[in-house]
């Protein structure tokens, strides 16, 4: 297309303009009269604003959800196109925050002229994190699937943040057989030698002899869904996430040498855990944090000794 022809199909192109002439069904009484909990917008695409791990601005792609409640049975429908403008104007400008999120949701509310009480938006997007290796001097990033909720009713915000974490588990039982197995083939292979020097008993450990089971271990992952307290503006989801990793001990890696498998194979051989010890590691760090005011953790380990996985999960509030 030259450029004569594109300045051509924009000279014939007008703005839409608002014609009081048009008719507008939604002002007409609705059929059925009845108040509804919610009405809006589900999976509209925009650009977050977040501050990585290193203090950068960074933009990602993100979904949301809006919706307001209808608190008035003779309407038959809300502005919706109201909701998804100030959507735009809020999420796409400033870096994400709870006060901005409230602002938000308060001038949702407001937009609606009398027919709306109550705003909830829902944010789901990645979140990228560099993460060191765990011994050599590299680092690589790692994503973190988030999902944000914020509720505004009488004044009043409710903020939940969840998220998830990938680690590695090492079945206790497995590890206790494999144990076993090893200490039955020292004996087959040295029950009548003697003396035993330290250099053969090494060197009888570093062959293929020296290891005559492994534990089965599998990736897995943690659930977890907080309700933050009112206080702080922050949105502490890297914190949380630093908590959860560091109890767990094994989250999985990016970077990864040869120094760092080792260390990480011993990490794993330090911290043996069935779903119910992950749990309740999970469980610990959040009912420790003094911005959580409640908690719900769910683990699942997708084992490579079943056909099914081993899932566990624990609720609670903080004071």
């Amino acid at each position: 297309m030259t450029d004569s022809a594109s300045s051509s199909i924009v000279r014939t192109q007008s703005p839409l303009i608002p014609d009081p002439a048009l008719p507008d069904v939604a002002a007409d009484l609705p059929v059925l009269a009845r108040a509804l909990d919610w009405v809006g917008m589900d999976g509209i695409c925009l650009p977050l604003r977040l501050l990585d791990s290193v203090g950068q601005m960074m933009q990602v792609p993100a979904q949301v959800d809006i919706a307001v409640d209808l608190g008035d049975p003779s309407a038959r429908g809300i502005h919706m196109s109201r909701l998804y403008m100030l959507l735009q104007a809020s999420l796409a400008g400033e870096a994400l925050s709870a006060s901005g999120l409230h602002q938000l949701l308060d001038a949702c509310i407001t937009s609606q002229q009398g027919l709306s009480s109550a705003a909830r938006v829902t944010l789901r997007y990645d979140h990228l994190l560099l993460r060191k290796a765990l011994s050599s001097d590299n680092a690589g990033w790692k994503r973190y699937p988030v999902t944000i909720e914020a509720t505004l009713r009488d004044g009043r915000m409710h903020l939940g943040l969840e998220f998830s974490v990938e680690y590695s588990s090492t079945c206790p039982a497995s590890a206790a057989l494999s144990r076993e197995l090893n200490a039955r083939r020292f004996r087959e292979d040295f029950g009548t030698a003697r003396p035993l020097s330290s250099a053969v008993v090494s060197d009888w450990l570093a062959s293929e002899r020296g290891l005559a089971a492994t534990p089965h271990a599998q990736r897995s992952r943690a659930e977890v869904r907080v309700e933050l307290k009112p206080a702080s503006d922050e949105l502490p989801l890297q914190s949380l996430v630093d908590a959860v990793e560091d109890v767990l001990a094994t989250p999985v890696q990016t970077a990864v040498k040869r120094e760092d498998e080792m260390a990480f194979a011993a990490l794993n051989a330090a911290n043996l855990m069935f779903c119910e010890d992950a749990a309740r590691r999970v469980a610990h760090a959040m009912s420790g944090e003094a911005r959580v005011s409640a908690w719900k953790v769910r683990v699942a380990h997708y084992e490579s000794l079943h056909p099914h996985d081993a899932v566990a999960s624990v609720s609670g509030r903080n004071q």
